[in-house]
């Protein structure tokens, strides 16, 4: 059985009942070395590979293979395991291998000769959620969420998504805003946001949400650039109804519109 487990934010307290039983009964736990250390504890005297970054076909092909023996794996990702983690390869690297697959919603094929794997996808807090309860109340309306990262989409597309984003005034969250080598693509993306938003757009910044050294910072869309961000941090860019008060980002929904709030 492959248990493929969004762990949250990384501490216990943030972590969902059923991924907390199941870290606590599987044979094998596989993962990103910083992750796997985030939840060391609940983990002592299990089999444990982890691996470094840019090598998650490897995590996902060896998870694999545990399952498939026979043995109960877990797969962890920071967050939720379905946004920009680890749920999608698994299913893309099945559908690539026909390796066939039984859950809750699929049947195995009587025409399918090879060796099953059971999945379960147990989730987790996204960063964007963690981010936000820190901020206050930034998502309360539509918002769209894209990766800045090019390691794996090309800039081109990215481009495009932000102008779309921007255009239609979503409440924008980026992930991965900026890396040691990569430092360039949350300054084009600001430049192009200033196109659409006005200069004092609040924008919150959040680091190593609910974790160790965290912090939040507000700013505005034209200071941007000032602000400490780096591979940790979850950046919120307000949409035109966004605003601050008393240090909190708030995005209404419209209930002004409809309704006379009174005291």
């Amino acid at each position: 059985m492959l248990y493929i487990i969004g762990i949250g934010p990384g501490n216990t307290e943030h972590l969902s009942l059923k991924a907390h039983d199941t870290l606590k009964s599987v044979h094998t736990v596989v993962g990103y070395t910083q992750y796997i250390e985030h939840i060391a504890h609940l983990i002592q005297g299990k089999e444990i590979i982890s691996t470094p970054m840019q090598k998650e076909v490897n995590r996902v092909q060896t998870a694999i293979e545990i399952a498939r023996s026979g043995k109960s794996c877990a797969l962890v990702s920071s967050g939720d395991s379905g946004i920009y983690a680890m749920a999608g390869l698994v299913f893309e690297f099945c559908q690539a291998n026909h390796i066939p697959i039984i859950g809750k919603r699929s049947e195995l094929s009587p025409t399918n000769q090879q060796s099953p794997l059971k999945v379960e996808v147990i989730p987790g807090i996204p960063a964007l959620c963690a981010g936000a309860s820190l901020l206050g109340a930034p998502l309360t309306h539509d918002f769209a969420s894209i990766s800045l990262s090019t390691l794996l989409t090309p800039w081109e597309v990215i481009e495009k998504r932000i102008h779309a984003a921007a255009s239609a005034d979503f409440v924008i969250v980026f992930y991965n805003p900026k890396s040691q080598k990569r430092d360039w693509q949350l300054d084009q993306a600001r430049e192009i946001l200033l196109q659409y938003r006005n200069e004092s757009t609040p924008v919150g910044i959040v680091r190593h949400a609910m974790r160790e050294h965290e912090s939040v910072q507000l700013v505005t869309l034209t200071t941007l650039h000032t602000a400490e961000i780096d591979m940790n941090s979850v950046v919120f860019i307000g949409n035109s109804t966004t605003t601050v008060y008393q240090g909190y980002m708030i995005t209404p929904r419209g209930y002004s519109t409809k309704y006379t709030f009174g005291v």
